[in-house]
């Protein structure tokens, strides 16, 4: 078992312990990152570092490790609320924080068993990282918690990072960050694949990630994965706010991102006879195509308003995105004239932890204005006809996405040739197609044909109940609306 395994297998045997208190899995995670943020703090105030204390005197770690009983529970909650109120990293880490470890004797171990007998700082930040992203990854499975929809599966982000092939000195921004999957793959692809010099290292650590995250627990969760890395120390890389709300005013190199599923912007309100209702809220900026509630399609065309020109971006986008008319067709057929769209990844399902997903990977640069479109020919792979994945049995790996690698070709990509899974189309006849769709498919599903070749039981229940889920929250979604 390597170190990160062993430290994984401690902090998972306290979880359970404090599950039986109460906690959910999400919940000890946040209590592990306020905890292990104040030890770690606490070190850098030591040789060989002798830095002076990101956290107020009597909020530091020493106050907690002083204390026991009811007087530590009733300290760390004084802690917790003082922290809550700061700015920069402190903020972002302990934004509305709460202590919801109710018995202070397990708080005790957790602070003087756990947290305080490792050296953290010491410990190699791919060792200490890689034991929270374990952690992070455990929490995702627990599907009651809905933690999955901010985790995107690594092989898939190895994979997607790989092509893009991040280099020393360019930006990069995720504009719905999650837990940090896509930022620290490509810091970790730059600093495999290339020798950098002082200030290319300084570079990657403190300016060249950027995220945002709406939503504050994986804002929390992303910030302090990413200094479990050995990033963002100096400057928070993590914002906590609504990346559609305005349009951007800094331009990035490469856009990498899966933003959230979930098809509509919406208000809940009381009216006058004290029901609830919805309203549909249009995402309005004049950086946009398309005016829509539609949170793929804003998501869509936030991405191509990050970039630089000749940027790159890569962006995972349900199905409804390749198909759905009015404002979707009005924003395929701008980005196919706009940018240069050249590949499109269809991919298999049962590799979410959210439920009756079926997603792709769209890859586009963006480029100057001119009255000719940009994207000549669209290259399309389908990783989806007659693959079986399942987040348990048979999920995903990254092996399962070398041919799909191969074929993108990231060293010279108009260098490529078609294969049974990878195809080439003409922008002109995309454009033909009925509402410009792009959601093509052209292999023989071979279960149709063939019954001796249909996938096992627990495969065809699971996509089963992936497509009943999908559309059960379709019908939900429209029952909210006419309700509305």
């Amino acid at each position: 078992m390597s170190e990160a395994q062993q430290i994984v297998s401690r902090m998972w045997n306290y979880c359970h312990l404090l599950r039986d208190e109460g906690l959910s899995y999400l919940e000890y995670i946040e209590q592990l990152t306020y905890l292990l943020f104040l030890k770690m703090a606490h070190e850098k105030t030591l040789p060989p570092y002798s830095r002076s204390s990101l956290v107020p005197a009597g909020c530091d770690w020493p106050s907690l490790l002083a204390r026991d009983g009811d007087e530590l529970e009733a300290h760390y909650r004084h802690v917790l609320e003082t922290l809550s109120r700061s700015g920069g990293t402190l903020g972002v880490i302990f934004r509305k924080a709460q202590n919801k470890i109710q018995n202070p004797a397990l708080l005790r171990r957790l602070v003087a068993d756990l947290i305080d007998k490792e050296q953290w700082t010491s410990l190699d930040a791919d060792v200490k990282g890689d034991a929270y992203e374990g952690l992070l990854e455990k929490n995702a499975e627990d599907t009651r918690s809905g933690a999955g929809q901010y985790f995107t599966p690594r092989a898939l982000i190895r994979a997607i990072v790989e092509v893009m092939r991040p280099a020393p000195r360019q930006t990069v921004m995720d504009p719905a960050c999650g837990t940090g999957g896509f930022l620290l793959a490509a810091y970790e692809y730059i600093s495999r694949n290339h020798r950098l010099d002082r200030r290319q290292k300084e570079f990657l650590r403190s300016e060249a990630l950027r995220g945002v995250e709406i939503v504050e627990s994986a804002a929390r969760l992303c910030a302090m994965n990413l200094l479990l890395h050995g990033i963002g120390e100096q400057v928070c890389p993590v914002a906590r706010d609504d990346s559609l709300a305005r349009k951007p005013s800094v331009f990035y190199d490469l856009v990498l991102t899966n933003p959230p599923f979930g098809k509509k912007s919406s208000l809940t309100f009381v009216n006058g006879e004290g029901e609830e209702g919805r309203d549909n809220l249009a995402v309005v900026r004049d950086d946009f195509w398309a005016s829509t509630s539609n949170k793929q399609l804003n998501f869509l065309q936030h991405v191509k308003s990050l970039l630089k020109i000749h940027g790159r971006a890569a962006i995972v986008v349900p199905d409804n995105v390749l198909f759905e008319g009015g404002a979707g067709e009005t924003v395929r057929r701008k980005l196919l004239h706009g940018c240069e769209v050249h590949t499109l990844l269809r991919l298999p399902t049962g590799i979410f932890y959210a439920q009756g997903v079926k997603a792709n990977v769209l890859f586009f640069d963006r480029k100057p204005a001119r009255e000719t479109p940009w994207t000549q020919t669209l290259w399309i792979y389908d990783l989806r006809t007659n693959q079986h994945f399942t987040l348990k049995t048979t999920p995903l790996r990254r092996s399962d996405l070398d041919d799909f690698v191969a074929c993108y070709n990231p060293q010279n990509r108009h260098d490529r040739k078609e294969t049974e899974r990878f195809r080439l189309f003409a922008c002109e006849d995309l454009l033909r197609r009925d509402k410009a769709s792009l959601d093509i498919f052209w292999l023989k599903d071979e279960s149709l044909a063939d019954s001796a070749s249909l996938p096992e039981p627990q495969v065809i229940a699971a996509e089963i109940a992936e497509d009943l889920q999908a559309a059960l929250d379709q019908f939900a979604q429209i029952a909210a609306d006419l309700k509305a």
